[in-house]
């Protein structure tokens, strides 16, 4: 049985603030998770390498739930699966302080807590939000999705500092884990499937299988895939380990806090301008320009003397590129093969965004605990930044030639 929501009953505001306000939620305690590492490794005394490892697994895991989360909101509704995800996302939280070992770690933070992100994560909010969305205005209504998880972002990452300085690292988290669940409202508003789309086009999705067969042999689809496991090492590295970074440069604990929230602040100006961007100039172009953008900075950041001012400018700076990717990535995944099956193929390009995000979050780790530095993570960032600028140049950009299987999917 499949739910069912008539778009025409529904007001696109209220649709991009449920979409957006779970993003927040689930996104913003995720992304401060990082601000715990060093709380974790003090407690559990398992080494930075074996912390990390936990998180980079959630990274995977948390790609690897997507297309399949994804399929089951195609089929099944968004309702049911965003329930789920945030509980899970809640559960694995709050259960974390309690694991002193690497299983434990992996079993509460890369299974619960990321597998529950991924499951309302990007792939089933884009898809509900395209669903229930006028086609004319699916482009600002990705950025304005995308722009929710990192104003999730920039007031969690401040709330998890405070809440540590409060409650004690341990508290805090399981009081972020709670947090989360303030999104389970809007599972009813999202609820249904792409059988029931705005604009009057049915979006019946295909069978999973013929969709994402459709999909591996179109090598334009396969050039974003690439290009969003490059996207996927920057920001997981990021994500977990610029407090870290901060650290590193001899500043206080406040400014890895404040770094976080600037990268969230400045992302929601990258995700709205790019939702707006999208519809003008071609996304491929956009791709490759935020890509090289990114090589610059960390390039620039590597050479200048290390302060607070500068870590502030650079965490911004890589804000407006953070997720400002996803947009255009997405357009190109609902542009190629419609949006009846959109969530399971935007999920599996999510799969390679976070096999990316697991390598970031793990060599961030291993890397400074074998050289003390993380200089070498850099190099290679601003390599893969250099490659993904130039894999997107041959992408062709225009609605593909369908298969029979996936003339029932166009928008």
């Amino acid at each position: 049985m499949t739910e069912s929501a008539s778009p025409a009953r529904i007001a696109w505001g209220w649709v991009l603030l449920a979409a957006a306000g779970t993003f927040a939620l689930t996104m913003g305690v995720r992304q401060s998770m990082g601000l715990f590492l060093g709380a974790l490794n003090t407690a559990t005394a398992l080494g930075l390498a074996n912390i990390s490892l936990a998180f980079a697994f959630g990274q995977l895991w948390w790609g690897l739930t997507q297309p399949f989360a994804g399929a089951l909101a195609d089929k099944l509704g968004a309702g049911r699966v965003l329930v789920t995800g945030v509980a899970l996302v809640a559960l694995g939280t709050v259960l974390t302080p309690f694991m002193h070992s690497t299983a434990g770690l992996i079993f509460a933070v890369g299974v619960l807590a990321a597998g529950g992100a991924g499951m309302a994560g990007p792939a089933v909010l884009m898809s509900a939000a395209s669903r229930l969305i006028p086609p004319e205005r699916r482009g600002l209504a990705t950025g304005v999705v995308n722009a929710g998880g990192s104003f999730g972002q920039f007031m969690m990452a401040p709330l998890a500092g405070a809440l540590t300085l409060g409650l004690g690292w341990d508290h805090a988290m399981q009081v972020m884990g709670l947090l989360v669940l303030l999104a389970l409202p809007a599972a009813w508003v999202l609820r249904g499937n792409s059988v029931h789309a705005a604009g009057g086009a049915s979006g019946k999705p295909v069978s999973t299988r013929d969709a994402i067969s459709a999909a591996l042999r179109t090598p334009s689809y396969l050039l974003l895939a690439g290009g969003f496991f490059v996207c996927g090492f920057h920001v997981a590295f990021l994500a977990t380990h610029l407090p870290g970074v901060v650290a590193a440069c001899g500043l206080p604990l406040q400014y890895g806090a404040w770094a976080l929230a600037v990268l969230g602040l400045f992302n929601i100006i990258g995700s709205l301008a790019m939702g707006w961007a999208v519809g003008r100039w071609r996304m491929k172009s956009l791709l490759s320009l935020v890509y090289a953008a990114r090589g610059v900075a960390v390039l620039v950041f590597l050479l200048v003397p290390k302060s607070g001012v500068v870590v502030l400018v650079f965490a911004g700076f890589m804000g407006l590129t953070f997720l400002s990717t996803v947009p255009p990535t997405a357009g190109l995944v609902a542009k190629f093969f419609g949006i009846g099956n959109m969530a399971t193929l935007f999920g599996l390009v999510m799969l390679s965004h976070q096999v990316g995000g697991f390598l970031g979050a793990w060599l961030g780790g291993r890397v400074f605990q074998s050289t003390g530095s993380y200089d070498l993570v850099w190099i290679v960032d601003i390599a893969l930044a250099a490659g993904a600028a130039l894999i997107h140049l041959p992408i062709r950009e225009a609605p593909l030639k369908r298969a029979p299987a996936l003339a029932g999917a166009t928008a």
